[in-house]
């Protein structure tokens, strides 16, 4: 079985990186069981090619004890084992901010490593959860592309596992772990969908892991579209941007609106979803509208310009 499961890793692996012989492999192990039978499967699959990283945020007394739990697994591995604490606090939304901070601080580090990718233990029960949470927002092709197997240099190879035989692997293998509280803490968001989601028999993780990689394809592909009639359609203007072909499927309007919005001013927050809609309602009968600090323009063809100043 293990070494079926080997295999079935190693070829995760390949897809994701085109089976490159000599690269190295990050493992990003917080000590919960997903984490270190990633971090089994990785070093089984790729002996000594493996380092393992564990970012010890300070949120939690246990925390400096979960990392040691890593750091002396990892010994009698003979696997390179670094623990990392963020500079600063983790304040405002304790979750976000602290994916935000372990993110930064994991890829400062496979940098500093020489390290090729950096792999997270994302499977597919994460990602029903995450399809989930983001249906419930009415995120569109993006959002519901979920988690992406593969992001500049992450990769998350277990998007096909399922949580309950990741357990099993550990359980098997007698690798140790912890059990995060804040995963079955239903103040926060996804626990609290978690919890319900327990007796569903009827949602297939792994169907909608497949759902959201094909999602994932489609976004790809209408970036792609999009970029380009951006390079032939936006121009610039003295004092703005203008689309001089509004034609197009909304959606394809709703990106090349994103797109001059960016151009002018790509520090600025993305409007919400139905500040953009409206503003595409308004555009589309040749009116005026508002986004932000910017005067939007429709007719025969879109201009984005600063907006006027506003009287006192």
């Amino acid at each position: 079985m293990a070494e079926a499961q080997v295999r079935r890793f190693r070829g995760a692996i390949d897809r994701l990186t085109g089976a490159a012989a000599a690269d190295r492999f990050g493992i990003a192990v917080s000590g919960g069981p997903d984490s270190m039978a990633l971090l089994w499967l990785a070093s089984a699959a790729f002996p000594g090619r493996v380092e393992a990283a564990t970012v010890d945020h300070g949120l939690r007394a246990a925390s400096t004890e979960e990392a040691a739990m890593v750091g002396n697994y990892c010994a009698g591995q003979g696997i390179v084992h670094s623990v990392l604490h963020p500079a600063e606090p983790i304040t405002g939304n304790i979750q976000s901010a602290a994916r935000a901070a372990r993110y930064a601080l994991l890829n400062t580090w496979r940098e500093e490593r020489d390290l090729d990718w950096l792999l997270t233990a994302h499977h597919a029960d994460d990602q029903l959860e995450t399809v989930l949470m983001r249906l419930n927002r009415g995120s569109g092709v993006a959002g519901l592309a979920g988690v992406r197997a593969r992001s500049g240099n992450v990769l998350r190879p277990l998007l096909g596992w399922r949580k309950a035989e990741l357990q099993a692997l550990v359980d098997a293998q007698g690798v140790p772990f912890v059990q995060d509280p804040s995963n079955t803490d239903s103040r926060f968001d996804r626990a609290a969908l978690r919890k319900r989601l327990v007796d569903v028999d009827w949602l297939d993780p792994v169907a909608a892991t497949r759902s959201a990689a094909a999602l994932a394809d489609a976004e790809d592909a209408l970036q792609w579209l999009v970029d380009g009639l951006a390079t032939r359609h936006v121009v610039r203007e003295v004092d703005g941007w203008r689309l001089n072909q509004p034609a197009f499927p909304r959606e394809v309007q709703r990106r090349l609106v994103l797109h001059m919005l960016n151009l002018a001013a790509p520090e600025s927050p993305t409007p919400r979803g139905d500040a953009l809609d409206a503003a595409l309602v308004q555009l589309n009968a040749g009116g005026k509208t508002m986004l932000g600090d910017w005067l939007l323009e429709g007719g025969s063809h879109w201009t984005l310009r600063p907006a006027p100043p506003r009287r006192s």
